[in-house]
């Protein structure tokens, strides 16, 4: 069984994190980020996550979430996530959005490890959000914002010794925060982020630099 994904990607986030909260082996593959043959051959279109088994090839991440749940124990991800997760995403998605996006071609991450790959991802990504150096110029007053969030958020933290929907859900965009330098998680908030990047076997950007 493989899963083929770009490491900055919160979908794929979500695709991997089944195989390591139920400790299901399986090999990880990372996509260049330029690399559109790969996935047009396996699944028509250039989208990740992809997962490849015997079955063939799928694609959309809580597809894929669904099926490897399925595969050992008791299942742990159906249902929908609670509506404070729900509600919060949907908030301050555009705040993570403007602090994650033009930080992300970084070749901490293996599907950035080309020139070609960063600059396809600048293209593509400034063409939705606007210029990169003008998002970076926002960075003080978009971590004010997110601060508030994630000062709420402290108070419906998932449980990171369980595993459910809503971590599926809420450790993907925590995850791709940890991009952001010197932005201080309330400790709840950083003890949840940590605990299920342990948990999960995905981890953080810090630890990513550390291994570089």
């Amino acid at each position: 069984m493989k899963l083929y994904v770009y490491d900055h990607c919160p979908f794929c986030v979500r695709a991997r994190m089944p195989f390591g909260l139920k400790n299901i082996p399986f090999e990880l593959a990372f996509m260049a980020n330029d690399d559109e043959e790969t996935p047009i051959r396996m699944i028509g279109k250039k989208m990740a996550p992809i997962l490849e088994d015997k079955d063939g090839h799928m694609g959309e991440s809580l597809d894929i979430v669904h099926k490897v749940d399925g595969l050992s124990g008791e299942r742990l991800f159906g249902g929908t996530p609670r509506r404070e997760i729900s509600d919060w995403l949907k908030t301050w998605g555009g705040t993570v959005n403007a602090l994650v996006i033009p930080r992300t071609p970084d070749p901490v991450f293996p599907e950035f490890r080309t020139a070609s790959a960063r600059a396809y991802f600048t293209e593509k990504k400034e063409a939705t959000f606007g210029a990169f150096d003008g998002l970076l110029a926002e960075t003080e007053t978009h971590k004010a914002e997110i601060q508030k969030g994630l000062g709420a958020l402290a108070s419906f933290l998932p449980d990171a010794e369980a595993a459910t929907i809503d971590d599926i859900m809420l450790f993907p965009t925590l995850r791709s925060l940890s991009i952001v330098p010197d932005l201080t998680l309330p400790e709840p908030v950083e003890a949840y982020r940590t605990r299920m990047a342990e948990r999960s076997g995905v981890p953080l950007v810090s630890e990513l630099r550390k291994a570089a």
